[in-house]
């Protein structure tokens, strides 16, 4: 199954030449989910080569234009495509007078589904059918903000040797998977335990424009692939403070203290001609991978550990 970010725009505030307003497809397994679409997002998942019948369901962080204003041409692209699966949007509740005039910008005939589901206060979200738990957690921005957490249940990873030595193979594993136990021809029992071993489940988070906070800490910590907002250098330390944003060096102690596996830095100010500063300063503080984001690239998420 597929485990990756597509990354469709890392431009803060203002496309340039090279970089498009923000946008990013979280592909895993069979979900879709797009965060904070920027315009011209629709045209960017042309560009990767990714239908929009692939999204199941929108991440809205908070209401500034960089961060939402695709979302009227995502919305009729999906509607245009038939995907057979309702789409789920997710966004802070204080701005439902955008997302509405956004959903309705303009005529269009919907055949999809698209459930509304406003966030009034963080914790854990709705969301049936999924193979993990998407979180929301209060950021620190001139208004309303939130990141994004998907955590994937531990599991159990089965050992051939093991199975091998109990007999078992084909339709048999499966019903041990399912019934956790299994009674054998010899009237002996093997459970599931005896021939496996915990699986941790994988996790990835998504954070947009905040200042350092609290939020930012609980979203990072222990995750395999880190998304995070790096606007600002430190010599424009202050600047970052008085909009609400995060410099690359605290987003590479972020990644430190938080004992992240793959630290993925984007949303880049306009008055940053290359990101090469932006990496040099979070290596200052975190020794792990790091990749900087660029538009239409693709970062797997790690295997496991």
């Amino acid at each position: 199954m597929q485990r990756e970010l597509v990354v469709l725009g890392t431009a803060s505030q203002v496309p340039t030449r090279t970089r498009n307003h923000n946008g990013y497809l979280l592909l895993w397994d069979g979900e879709g989910l797009l965060f904070d679409p920027g315009e011209g997002t629709q045209r960017q998942l042309l560009h990767a080569g990714v239908s929009a019948s692939a999204i199941t369901r929108i991440c809205v962080t908070h209401f500034h234009g960089d961060h939402c204003l695709g979302l009227p041409g995502i919305i009729q692209r999906i509607n245009l495509d038939r995907p057979p699966h309702e789409v789920t949007a997710y966004y802070p509740a204080s701005g439902q007078d955008f997302f509405d005039r956004l959903r309705h910008a303009s005529v269009f005939h919907e055949t999809v589904e698209l459930r509304p589901e406003p966030i009034v206060h963080p914790g854990e979200l709705k969301a049936p059918g999924a193979p993990f738990t998407l979180e929301a957690v209060r950021l620190s921005h001139p208004v309303e903000s939130f990141g994004y957490r998907l955590t994937e249940p531990d599991g159990r990873r089965l050992l051939p040797e093991r199975l091998a030595a109990h007999g078992l193979a084909g339709p048999a594993v499966g019903r041990l998977q399912r019934e956790g136990a299994l009674t054998l021809e010899d009237g002996s029992t093997v459970t599931l335990e005896q021939v496996s071993e915990p699986r941790r489940g994988q996790s990835a988070a998504f954070v947009m424009d905040t200042r350092l906070c609290e939020g930012v800490a609980r979203l990072a910590e222990g995750v395999d692939l880190l998304v995070i907002e790096s606007t600002f250098l430190e010599p424009d330390a202050r600047l970052a403070r008085d909009h609400g944003h995060l410099t690359a060096a605290e987003a590479g102690r972020t990644a430190a203290e938080a004992g992240v596996r793959r630290l993925v830095l984007t949303h880049f100010s306009q008055r940053y001609a290359d990101t090469a500063g932006h990496l040099a300063e979070a290596r200052k503080h975190f020794d792990g991978e790091i990749v900087l984001a660029e538009d239409l690239g693709r970062v797997p998420v790690p295997n496991r550990a």
